[in-house]
This record gives C-alpha cells, sequence and structure tokens, in this order.
C-alpha cells in the first residue's frame, strides 16, 4: 500500500489560527482512568461525547461512563454528567450513535465477572435526547447474538490461511486454531464476550451493521440488524491472526472494508478484512503497510466520497496519533498529519480515536489524552479535535 511520508504539523501548532484546526480538552487532566471515547452530533447541532472513567478497566468496579455535552457555537464543554452505571460493575467501550429517525443510541459493555469474554452487550435509547445533562433515556435492552456452529471451523480455516507458524505439535500443546475451534464448541463462550469499540454504519437498504470484536476469540464480527435496531444477527468471523476491534467503511461498489486493530505476532500492522455480502461473511483478514502498536483505529467516510483513518502509526507505544486522507476509497492514502505526538510512550500517550463528519463538513475527532512526564500537571482527559479535511492535505 503505497504512503506518503507524513507532514509534522501538530495540532498545538495550527490551533491559533482558529479555523482549520481546533482541539480542547473536554474537561482538565485528572486522577482517574479514562478511556474508550466516543462523539456524535445531536439534531440541534450540539455535540455530545461520551467515555468510561474509573479507577481501571475491566477489573474496577467503580467504572461508570460519564459524558458531556458542547452547545453549537460554544467554545468549551459542560460538566461532565453520569451516562450509565450498572452498580459494582464495571461498565465500558461505549459508542453513541444517532440513527435516521434521530434517536441516539448508546451501546456499551458491562463487564460481568471482571473478564472481558463474559461481558454482556447493552444499549440504551433516547428518541428526544434533551438539550442538556444526560440524554432522556426511555428504552434500554440487550443485545444476544448467535454465532454459526460453524463458527469455530471458520476461525481454524482463517488462522490457518492467515500463514500462521504454530510451531511443534504435542497433545499436550495443541496448535492455536484447534484450541479455537474447540473453545468455540461451547456455546456459552460463542455466543458472549462480544464487545463494541466503533460506530455503526448503514447500508443503503437501511441494514446497521454494529462492529464487535471478542478478547475470548480474539477475532471480531458485526452485529446486524434489519429492522432499524429491534433485533440482531451475528454475521460470519473476521478470522485471521488476532484481528479485534474493527472500523468499517463502505465502498461504492458496496464492498464493506473492516480496518482491524492487530492482536497478533510482530510486525505490528492494521488488518483488513472484506464483506461482498452487505456484511454477512467476511475475509481471510491480511496486513496492511500501516503501522500498529495493538491500538485500536477509526474510519470515516467523508461526504464527497474521500475517506479518513486515524490511527497510531507506530508499532510500539502510542504517543503519536495520526490522521490520514484517502482519495481512492482506502487504496493509498495520500497525505498525513499527527494529531499528537510525543518523543516517547513514556511521556504522553494518544489512543482510542473516534471520528465522524458533522452536518456542516468538519471532522470530528475524540480520543484518549495522557500527560506522564515533562509536563505540568500530568493526568488524563479525552481530547476533541475540530478540523477541515483539506487541512490534512495542506503543506
Amino acid at each position: 500500500m503505497k504512503f506518503v511520508v507524513p507532514l509534522l504539523v501538530s495540532v498545538a501548532t495550527l490551533t491559533a489560527h482558529a479555523e482549520p484546526v481546533s482541539s480542547e480538552l473536554i474537561f482538565p487532566l485528572q486522577s482517574e482512568h479514562v478511556h474508550g471515547s466516543t462523539i456524535e452530533e445531536l439534531p440541534n447541532g450540539d455535540l455530545i461525547a461520551a467515555w468510561f472513567q474509573g479507577s481501571g478497566e475491566r477489573t474496577a468496579n467503580d467504572v461508570r461512563v460519564m459524558g458531556a455535552r458542547k452547545k453549537k457555537g460554544a467554545s468549551t464543554w459542560s460538566e461532565p454528567f453520569l451516562m450509565a452505571d450498572t452498580p459494582d460493575i464495571p461498565d465500558c467501550n461505549p459508542v453513541l450513535w444517532m440513527d435516521s429517525q434521530d434517536r441516539l443510541w448508546l451501546f456499551w459493555i458491562v463487564v460481568q465477572s471482571n473478564r472481558w469474554e463474559y461481558s454482556i452487550l447493552k444499549y440504551t435509547r433516547a428518541d428526544t435526547p434533551g438539550r442538556s445533562g444526560t440524554p432522556n433515556w426511555n428504552w434500554q435492552d440487550i443485545i444476544l447474538l448467535k454465532p454459526s456452529e460453524d463458527f469455530g471451523a471458520k476461525l481454524r480455516d482463517g488462522v490457518r490461511a492467515a500463514g500462521h507458524d504454530e510451531g511443534m505439535w504435542a497433545e499436550y500443546a495443541p496448535q492455536y486454531s484447534r484450541m479455537l475451534e474447540e473453545a468455540a464448541q461451547d456455546p456459552r463462550k460463542r455466543d458472549t464476550g462480544w464487545m463494541t469499540r466503533t460506530r455503526p454504519i448503514v447500508l443503503d437498504t437501511g441494514r446497521i451493521l454494529l462492529p464487535l470484536y471478542s478478547d475470548g476469540f480474539n477475532t471480531s464480527l458485526v452485529a446486524i440488524s434489519d429492522d432499524n435496531g429491534e433485533s440482531w444477527t451475528a454475521s460470519g468471523p473476521m478470522a485471521g491472526l488476532a484481528p479485534i476491534q474493527p472500523t468499517l467503511a463502505q465502498r461504492e461498489n458496496g464492498d464493506i472494508l473492516a480496518f482491524c486493530r492487530d492482536s497478533g505476532p510482530s510486525p505490528g500492522r492494521i488488518m483488513l478484512s472484506v464483506s461482498k455480502d452487505h456484511g454477512e461473511t467476511w475475509s481471510v483478514t491480511k496486513d496492511l503497510d500501516l503501522k500498529n502498536p495493538g491500538s485500536s483505529v477509526a474510519a470515516e467516510v467523508l461526504n464527497d466520497g474521500r475517506w479518513v483513518l486515524v490511527y497510531n502509526d507506530t508499532e510500539h507505544g502510542r504517543h503519536q496519533l495520526a490522521i490520514a486522507i484517502s482519495q481512492d476509497e482506502g487504496a493509498t492514502w495520500s497525505a498525513m498529519k499527527y494529531l499528537d505526538s510525543s518523543p516517547s510512550h513514556d511521556v504522553g500517550s494518544y489512543s482510542y480515536p473516534t471520528v465522524f463528519q458533522s452536518k456542516d463538513g468538519r471532522i470530528h475527532v475524540t480520543y484518549s489524552y495522557v500527560q506522564k512526564k515533562n509536563v505540568n500537571p500530568t493526568g488524563a482527559a479525552i481530547k476533541h479535535v475540530s478540523l477541515d479535511p483539506d487541512w490534512i492535505a495542506v503543506n
């Protein structure tokens, strides 16, 4: 995959010029762990963001989903407010999404037994989001999925097709692909632990595709709804060498591309899986020529047909967060700039982006922002960047 050497221009450099790009922390740096942010535009033009926050992640029972709003035209965000909290159980990985009926959805996971692989997939919905504070949630439910019985065989075949060298084999040390297949024979494991991270997309038919992944199986799939989210079915897996946290983009010919975090062996690369049947089945994942340090990525198709991709362009560490633009539906990435960067992961970390385009044409990105050294104060926050798409390609 062709790539152009990035221009080393940071958001901080251009913020003073106001219009091409602007950025701010949604709330001040603080000591709690804040991560996994999401952002959406409300019908009145306001922005709403959410993230999970607490003393840790899956093992911290005080973790809850928090949110904030930014009024249209305002320069600051509201004080954070509670969005969702299951008492004494971690709530993580929120995803905000506005559907075609102007209903606001919040998808997230409840980490049962403090294990990712036991997570329960939940959603709540506000038919009228309101104008301040926590949205007026009026419906809540869980999403139950039932992957097909050949799910394990497809995982096995995908790992083998990806060319994984499983080394020597012994009865007491079975092959990785065989262990996946055997685990998937248990319907309790197969049906549970599917987790959110990135935004859904909607096809021309109205079909909704919600990207999901499993830490239990180190793989991904999509939840499919053909009735506006009233019911959901599971696609086939995106099989391969540990592709997780997919973000989706659809080409004009109907092909759907899933860009995945690399959770497998080195070298770390963004991984790609393709569906040619509206999300029902997915190709075995392959590595792209885009670095990935085992960190989430985010893609968006712009109104003018260009694509953007936000990701950490390193093999190790999350100290550089880049945004790239493509003129050819992801075949090549013609320009790239940094939203944030620091000398090393020990100094700063910028990761887990969410990206979308608002009605006015601007790109909005939120991500986890952590300052660890060489700055005062240190701490964690969620950062919001708003930019003109053309800024990415400006010299």
